[in-house]
């Protein structure tokens, strides 16, 4: 009888303790999107998409830093860097030119002209 009361107690232990645990867990946060949904998406979603992240942006940085936990900072820092690599991606990269291809394209001009 006693075993079996330590038996049903600890079960209900248990759920309450993965309840909380889940519930803990931010849901507010904005998750960032793959690559592959992000190329399905059209020019208006990708608008909305970027300003719900320009909107998370500036919530985070009114956030008073100083009151949070450690862990806390560490997810915030992982969140912004996720959305900094989403926006980035959204955003189509653009076009690079090294030093040397500058020279070259100059050159280049320069016999042309």
């Amino acid at each position: 009888m006693k075993t079996k009361i330590y038996l049903i107690a600890l079960t209900v232990l248990l759920s309450f303790t993965a309840l909380t645990s889940r519930a803990s867990v931010n849901t507010d946060a904005l998750t960032p999107l793959s690559k592959e949904t992000i190329a399905t998406m059209t020019d208006e979603q990708k608008q909305a998409r970027i300003e719900e992240i320009k909107a998370r942006v500036n919530e985070i940085k009114a956030m008073k830093k100083s009151d949070l936990t450690k862990e806390e900072r560490k997810e915030l820092r992982t969140e912004l860097k996720g959305l900094k690599h989403e926006a980035n991606a959204m955003g189509g990269g653009g076009i690079y030119l090294s030093v040397g291809a500058i020279i070259i394209i100059i050159l280049v001009l320069i016999l042309i002209l």
